[in-house]
């Protein structure tokens, strides 16, 4: 198998010759921790194995795209041939390169620095070590599976990073001077103010946004620091096999319920997650919305869901027509979504990006760009 040759490709695809990245980059089995994943889009149709079919295998491995490995409590491998993974979000997966990379070079990694990266697949951390050796590397994840299985791929490779089965958001083992995560949480955890060394830096994204938290720990415990130009999504931290469904009721009065108000609105029909900008604007301004899509020949279905029993469902027959808005519950979400896409159309962007970041001793962390200001 010339996995190098994949491998170097990958490589000169995500980063320049000069780069410190390109030879974690090049020199790194990417396949060897992901022998199988989960592929299909949302409803996770098929069961990839790679021993089956070694030259999609390598194709899709060493390009740069995420590889899901595990949706819902089912990881991909464990199951069997011609399985289906059921319903459920994904809860781990191999994380494009370039991504991974830009989360690293946020860290503004140095050649002493101590490290400590999330799991997954262990991928990540095979490039952590390969760039920094293996005895500054610390990776956590709350699963044991996946602990054990990247520890074992790892050590085939001659690598040897500290691995721990560890809740991000609660207790660290050991102090570092960078902590890069690659699950997205909310809000920072005061656990890593502790875990950083005077000087150190976290790099993060705020859970149900594309925002990158960069933030270096102060004299007084607390940090202060920028969210980045670029936007990135991660899946948020789990505390169990699988993610709580605080929207499932909500969901199912939704569905085609006629809402306590109709209104048509003004501008074309939107899914929040298509813009980055306006997505996350709006889940800092409203916690724990979710969304839902459909899509049937020319007609288009988007909900705005919350836990607390809130929820919207606009529709549109053509990309330009005027939606068809129903909403019910304590507050009007698709209102809140026009809010924030007047404030687009008015002062042409939105403050999110470039914001400046003050995170207390406490964890409080808010958000700063001109007289806009936002609390976690």
């Amino acid at each position: 198998m010339d996995w190098e040759t994949h491998a170097r490709g990958l490589a000169a695809a995500v980063v320049r010759p000069e780069s410190r990245w390109y030879e974690p980059l090049a020199t790194t089995p990417r396949h060897v921790f992901v022998p199988r994943w989960w592929d299909g889009g949302e409803a996770w149709r098929e069961l990839r194995d790679g021993e089956a079919d070694v030259e999609a295998w390598m194709a899709a491995v060493y390009a740069d795209r995420t590889l899901v490995t595990r949706v819902g409590a089912a990881h991909a491998d464990h199951a069997e041939a011609g399985a289906l993974p059921g319903g459920g979000l994904p809860t781990s997966s191999s994380t494009l390169p370039s991504l991974l990379v830009s989360m690293y070079r946020h860290a503004m990694v140095t050649d002493d620095s101590q490290v400590l990266v999330t799991t997954g697949t262990g991928y990540g951390t095979a490039l952590m070590c390969r760039r920094l050796g293996d005895q500054q590397v610390t990776s956590v994840d709350v699963d044991p599976y996946l602990v054990g299985a990247a520890s074992s791929r790892l050590a085939g490779l001659g690598l040897h990073p500290r691995m721990d089965v560890v809740d991000i958001t609660g207790p660290l083992p050991g102090t570092v001077d960078r902590i890069i995560s690659t699950v997205s949480v909310r809000p920072i955890p005061t656990s890593w103010l502790d875990a950083l060394k005077p000087g150190g830096r976290l790099v993060t994204v705020i859970a149900g946004t594309g925002l990158i938290v960069t933030a270096d720990k102060t004299a007084d415990g607390g940090a202060v620091g920028r969210i980045a130009p670029d936007p990135a999504g991660f899946m948020r931290t789990r505390h169990g096999d699988d993610y709580d469904s605080p929207t499932s009721k909500v969901w199912e009065q939704a569905w085609e319920a006629d809402g306590e108000a109709t209104e048509i609105c003004r501008y074309p029909l939107l899914y929040p997650t298509d813009s980055w900008e306006v997505m996350s604007m709006l889940a800092l301004q409203v916690p724990g919305i979710d969304y839902r899509l459909r899509e049937d020949g020319d007609e288009r279905t988007v909900w705005l869901l919350h836990p607390d029993g809130s929820w919207a469902r606009a529709t549109a027959t053509d990309f330009l027509g005027e939606p068809v808005v129903h909403q019910s519950g304590p507050r009007r979400l698709w209102r809140e979504l026009q809010r924030v896409r007047n404030r687009l159309n008015r002062e042409g962007a939105l403050p999110v990006y470039g914001a400046r970041v003050l995170i207390t001793p406490d964890g409080a962390t808010t958000l700063t760009r001109g007289t806009w200001s936002q609390t976690l």
